[in-house]
């Protein structure tokens, strides 16, 4: 009894350091770390990264993604869509790759935008969504023109999300063909005029 309780409390205690190991990817302040358009597209304002603009058409989906690759992990980050013109849509990549000499990505997507927030899609590999929540499910989770807390969590080949604590995606993928490792991304999309915000990105990776 006494040496399962020894076990009880390490294991515990292991659990607690490993959630304490989270990784802030964001600074806040520079993008360190990461990399894209920083001339006119992306730039950091009050402790968030923020892409696009209200004034003018954004004219092509755009992606600001960390220098390093991450293959097993559990993402939080909050994000703000605001927009009045046009696809008002935005999403974090992940698993992902930059398509050479060109601006699109190749990868695993959290989708935000109206008919598509909490939902997984395939960018530029598919072309679909993989799974979204039901109308149920988004109504309780959504929160519109307000911060939402995005959880991403990738562990092989299962694929979770989470929108505001509610779970919206649970998927496996079945083609050991798909990466399973790569940059991470926000994007802001093309043909819109709006602005999507990202703050407090924290990543844990899986062991």
């Amino acid at each position: 009894m006494a040496r399962a309780l020894v076990l009880a409390v390490c294991f515990g205690f292991s659990c607690f350091q490993f959630a304490a190991a989270a990784e802030s990817l964001f600074d806040g302040k520079t993008f360190a770390g990461w990399e894209g358009e920083t001339d006119k597209t992306w730039r950091i304002e009050d402790g968030a990264i923020v892409g696009g603009s209200l004034d003018t058409t954004v004219p092509r989906n755009e992606f600001l993604a960390t220098t390093k690759k991450y293959e097993n992990f559990d993402l939080t980050l909050k994000y703000k869509l605001e927009g009045t013109e046009g696809f008002v849509n935005g999403g974090v990549q992940f698993r992902t790759e930059r398509i050479p000499n060109h601006h699109e990505v190749i990868g695993y997507q959290a989708d935000l935008g109206k008919g598509y927030d909490g939902a997984l899609y395939d960018e530029s590999r598919r072309k679909k969504i993989l799974q979204q929540p039901s109308e149920e499910v988004l109504k309780q989770a959504l929160k519109p023109g307000e911060w939402n807390e995005y959880r991403i969590r990738a562990d092989g080949p299962h694929i979770q999300l989470w929108l505001n604590g509610v779970k919206t995606v649970d998927y496996t993928e079945e083609d050991p063909a798909i990466a399973k490792s790569g940059i991470i991304a926000v994007q802001i999309h093309g043909g819109c005029k709006a602005i999507v915000r990202f703050k407090d990105i924290e990543l844990t990776e899986l062991k």
